[in-house]
């Protein structure tokens, strides 16, 4: 097995961890670093459960390798907690919506979630759907975690930034 030292940013902490140059970043979050937010789902960037943001960007972390993480900053569903151990609004605007069934699809939706959020502009319904259309779940319908996301970007008129 040939390994490679990678230095990153893993939800506001400085890591450094020798990976297999093979693995995944997925495989490298859950198993070298213990963040179990981010899902095996068909390990083909098709479902969205393992969506990581990668230097603001979402990623599917399936996909990704984890050597390619060298040197980038990477957010988890963990990192969106505060240092206290609160919510943050997005995933309180989950809760508050019923947008959370069976969860396993839920951290990477908030991922997305926290991209749109992030982006600083507004998005038409259309646009936000399309944004969300990048994860499979067979539990809500979707229609419940459009609302929540809908719920944390209101207010923005669609097109302009803030």
């Amino acid at each position: 097995m040939q390994t490679k030292l990678i230095k990153c940013k893993i939800n506001g902490r400085d890591t450094e961890k020798a990976v297999d140059i093979r693995a995944s970043l997925t495989d490298m979050l859950r198993n070298g670093h213990g963040l179990t937010s981010v899902k095996k789902g068909c390990e083909v960037g098709e479902c969205g459960a393992c969506n990581v943001i990668i230097d603001g960007e979402c990623f599917n972390s399936c996909i990704y390798l984890a050597v390619w993480a060298d040197g980038k900053e990477i957010t988890t569903t963990e990192g969106l907690v505060s240092a206290s151990g609160e919510l943050s609004s997005l995933q309180q605007a989950f809760i508050d919506e019923g947008a959370v069934q069976c969860g396993f699809c839920t951290p990477g939706f908030l991922m997305s979630a926290h991209e749109i959020v992030n982006s600083g502009r507004a998005y038409s319904d259309e646009e936000l759907r399309k944004l969300l259309s990048g994860h499979l779940c067979r539990c809500t319908g979707y229609e419940n975690i459009f609302r929540a996301v809908r719920k944390i970007t209101a207010g923005k008129t669609p097109g302009h930034k803030e």
